[in-house]
C-alpha cells in the first residue's frame, strides 16, 4: 500500500485508494520480506552502559521463530495472549514479532507501571505469559496469584530467579524455522491500553491491518519515507502506539535500521548525542520532548542531519515549531491521531503549506471533520468535535469486552476524538481543547479515575479528585484535590506520602506533582465530583 506520486496535498488525495487484503500477517511485512539479506541491519541498540549492536533482519527472524515455538510449546495457541512489559530493545521487537508469527496477541505495557496497572492488564487480556526484565519480577509476581490465567514469566536478563524462564536460554532450544500462521487482516495483533474519565485505561484491539493502514500516513508524514538509507529513532516508548508503530513496525515495513536505546527517562542532552552519533534521518519527537531539548540545546551537536521530524501527541505551538525549524534546518512535520485511529490529520512542508500551529490537514484516504453532538458537520470557523468517518484501516476494531464503550465512542459514522477544534477556509484543523477530563501531560493521555481510586487506599484520604492544571512544559500537570479523613492534617510529609503511594501502584507520569488539601469538593445533586468546577478555578 504505497501514497501516490504527487506534487500537491490535492493530486495525492485524489488519486488515492485504499486496497487492504483480506488475509495480512504484520511478521512477513516488516520482518521476514527482508530476512534473506544477512547483511540488512534491522535495529542498532545502546544499552546503558554503552555498549551497540547491531541485529541483521535475519536475525530478528530467526529469533522470533524461536519465540513462536516456544509459546507453541507452552501451550499457546492462536488468539491467546501474552503480555510484554520491555523497554526500547531487541528483545521487545522480537516478542512482538514472534506473537504476530504465530497470530498470538502480545498486549502492551510499559516498565513505568506498578503493579496496580500491571495487574489491570493482566486480568484484562487474560494473558497467559508475561515477558518482562529482571527489574520489574517483583511487580508480576506481587500480582500473580491474583490473575489465574498467568502461567509463565520468561525474563530477558542473563541471570533470572528459579520459577521462571530465561528468555535467551529457552530459546536456544527452539527451531529456528516456523510458518508464519496466515492471519486475517481483521484478526487483532496486539492490544494497546488508553485513558478515559471513568474507570480503568480500557483495552484497545489493534488488528494486523492496521499497519497497512498506517503506512501510506507515515509515507505522507515522513515525505515518502521512510527511505531504504533512513535510520529511525525516538525516545517514544515501545510500549505506546507512538514508537511501536511510528517508530519500529512503519521503519520496517521499509526494512529501514530502527536505533533503541535503554535511556532510563528523557535525557535531552542524551537525545542530541544519540540523533548525532547513529546519525538519524527520522525521528518523532514529541512537544515536551522538544521543549526539553530546546532547554539544554548546545552547539556541541553539529553534525546531526535529519530529514523528517514529527512532532504530535499534543499541541505542538508556532514557536516551539519554529524553534525546532531553526535548529534542525528543516520544517517540522505536525501529526495528529489517537490510539484508536492513529494519524489521522497532520502535515508534509513539501506538499502543502505548513501552517505551524494548526494541525494539518486530514491525511490522504482520511475523511476528518468537525462535528456537533448530534454527528452533523459544523460551519467553517465553528468550534466542535474532531472526529474521523469509518472505515479507515488504521482504526482500531473495538474496545475489548466492552461493546458498549466502542458504540459509545461513534456517533453514526463519526469516530469521535474527544477533543475540541474548528477548521478553517482552506481545510486547516486547528485543536482548542479536550471535551473530557483525560490529561495530556509530556504526551501522556491519562484517565484520573485510576489515580483518584490509589489514593483512596490511603486512611487518610476520604475523597479525591484529580484534573489537569496547565503547565508550559509539559501542557498539563496532574494535580489532586484532597479531602482528608478525620484525625489527619494536612502537610507536606503527607503529601508526599500520597505522591510516593501513585508511585508505588500506578506510573511516574501519573503522579500528581500538586496535591492541594481541600474541605470539600464540588459535586452533582447526585453525588458526582465536578472535575469541571476544579479546572475553572484552575485557569
Amino acid at each position: 500500500m504505497d501514497l501516490p506520486i504527487g506534487t500537491s496535498y490535492e493530486a495525492i488525495c485524489k488519486n488515492f485508494r485504499w486496497d487492504i487484503p483480506t488475509h495480512f500477517n504484520i511478521a512477513d511485512a516488516v520482518c521476514d520480506r527482508w530476512a534473506d539479506d544477512p547483511c540488512r541491519i534491522a535495529m542498532t541498540h545502546e544499552s546503558s552502559d554503552g555498549t551497540v549492536l547491531n541485529y541483521s533482519f535475519a536475525q530478528i527472524k530467526a529469533y522470533s521463530n524461536q519465540l513462536a515455538n516456544l509459546l507453541g510449546e507452552l501451550g499457546l495457541q492462536t488468539g491467546d495472549r501474552v503480555l510484554v512489559m520491555l523497554t526500547q530493545s531487541p528483545e521487545c521487537a522480537i516478542s512482538h514479532i514472534g506473537c504476530f508469527k504465530a497470530g498470538i496477541v502480545s498486549c502492551l505495557a510499559s516498565v513505568l507501571f506498578g503493579p496496580d496497572a500491571i495487574k489491570h492488564r493482566l486480568l484484562g487480556s487474560g494473558a497467559q505469559v508475561c515477558i518482562t526484565n529482571q527489574a520489574n519480577i517483583g511487580k508480576i509476581t506481587e500480582v500473580m496469584e491474583h490473575c489465574p490465567a498467568l502461567k509463565h514469566i520468561i525474563v530477558t536478563d542473563e541471570d533470572t530467579p528459579a520459577r521462571v524462564l530465561s528468555f535467551w536460554k529457552t530459546l536456544k532450544s527452539q527451531s529456528t524455522s516456523f510458518t508464519n500462521v496466515a492471519t486475517r487482516g481483521e484478526d487483532t495483533a496486539w492490544i494497546s491500553y488508553t485513558s478515559g474519565t471513568t474507570g480503568q485505561p480500557k483495552g484497545v484491539l489493534m488488528p494486523h491491518r492496521l499497519l497497512l493502514g498506517n503506512k501510506p500516513l507515515f509515507e505522507y508524514y515522513y515525505d515518502y519515507g521512510p527511505r531504504e538509507d533512513d535510520v529511525l529513532w525516538s525516545p517514544a516508548d515501545w510500549a505506546w502506539i507512538a514508537g511501536l508503530i511510528n517508530i519500529l513496525l512503519i521503519g520496517w515495513y521499509s526494512g529501514c535500521r530502527v536505533v533503541s536505546t535503554d535511556m532510563q527517562g528523557f535525557d535531552a542532552q542524551a537525545a542530541f548525542r544519540v540523533l548525532a552519533q547513529h546519525k538519524i534521518t527520522v525521528s518523532l519527537l514529541t512537544p515536551t520532548v522538544l521543549k526539553l531539548m530546546r532547554q539544554v540545546d548546545s552547539e556541541a551537536a553539529q553534525d546531526i542531519d535529519l530529514r523528517v521530524v514529527l512532532s504530535g501527541g499534543e499541541a505542538v505551538g508556532k514557536e516551539l515549531a519554529l524553534w525546532a525549524d531553526k535548529r534542525f534546518g528543516l520544517t517540522i512535520s505536525e501529526g495528529f491521531g489517537q490510539t484508536e485511529c492513529n494519524g489521522m490529520i497532520g502535515t508534509n512542508p513539501r506538499l502543502m503549506e505548513v501552517r505551524h500551529g494548526s494541525l494539518g490537514k486530514a491525511m490522504p484516504g482520511s475523511i476528518c471533520g468537525i462535528v456537533d453532538d448530534s454527528g452533523q458537520e459544523v460551519a467553517t470557523g465553528t468550534k466542535g468535535n474532531i472526529a474521523i468517518k469509518r472505515p479507515h484501516p488504521a482504526m482500531f476494531s473495538g474496545y475489548l469486552d466492552n461493546p458498549e464503550a466502542t458504540d459509545a465512542k461513534f456517533i453514526g459514522d463519526w469516530m469521535i476524538t474527544g477533543d475540541l477544534g474548528e477548521q478553517d477556509e482552506d481545510g486547516y484543523l486547528w485543536f482548542h481543547g479536550r471535551t473530557d477530563d483525560v490529561i495530556t501531560s509530556s504526551g501522556y493521555r491519562i484517565g484520573p479515575t485510576e489515580i483518584e481510586d490509589c489514593l483512596l487506599k490511603s486512611d487518610a484520604v476520604q475523597l479525591a479528585a484529580v484534573i489537569g492544571v496547565p503547565d508550559e512544559q509539559r501542557t498539563e500537570l496532574v494535580k489532586a484535590f484532597v479531602v482528608l479523613a478525620e484525625g489527619f492534617s494536612p502537610d507536606e510529609a503527607l503529601a508526599e506520602s500520597l505522591k510516593q503511594l501513585v508511585r508505588q501502584h500506578l506510573a511516574k507520569h501519573e503522579v500528581p506533582r500538586l496535591i492541594e488539601f481541600v474541605a470539600a469538593l464540588p459535586m452533582t445533586t447526585t453525588g458526582k465530583i465536578m472535575r469541571r468546577a476544579l479546572r475553572d478555578q484552575e485557569m
